[in-house]
């Protein structure tokens, strides 16, 4: 199987959303549904279509989330000893070679990615080429607007 590496805020946001959920989404849409049932006649009731569309949007994203926590390795930043490597769960303090411009990601998994936060997948381009360099290295990064290079600064394990 497959393991899927996540933070422990990543892990913690997952159980969340699965708990809610469960707990209030999966009631609220079979409510809805009891609803639309006692309207009549269920073929032409756009209302059941939609609930019953719900229902299933619900049952399915419970059960990737159950899937993706039985197959995750939760990785806690700040007990890694990486001997200042860029690795999943680090803080990379970034300079654009170009501009100057300064930038901070932590690299998390795909369900907790968030670049407004600093969050950035392992699976994406710029995380790809920072994994396993240290700072004074300098990382190429083929982005939409063309290949752009990155000095490292510093990297963290917070």
């Amino acid at each position: 199987m497959v393991t899927i590496p996540l933070t422990r805020r990543g892990s913690e946001l997952l159980k969340s959303e699965l708990q809610r959920l469960k707990s209030v989404e999966r009631h609220a849409v079979i409510q809805a549904i009891a609803e639309a049932r006692a309207q009549g006649d269920l073929s032409e009731n756009a209302e059941y279509e939609a609930a019953k569309d719900k229902q299933g949007f619900i049952e399915g994203r419970i059960k990737e989330i159950e899937s993706k926590l039985a197959a995750a390795q939760v990785i806690e930043p700040s007990s890694l000893d990486a001997g200042g490597k860029v690795v999943f769960g680090a803080t990379v303090d970034l300079e654009d070679d170009k501009s100057g411009a300064k930038v901070t990601y932590q690299i998390v998994g795909d369900d907790e990615a968030d670049l407004k936060l600093g969050l950035i997948s392992i699976s994406s381009p710029i995380a790809r080429a920072l994994i396993g360099k240290e700072a004074g290295d300098v990382a190429e990064v083929q982005a939409p607007g063309g290949l752009r290079h990155w000095e490292i600064v510093d990297v963290r394990y917070v």
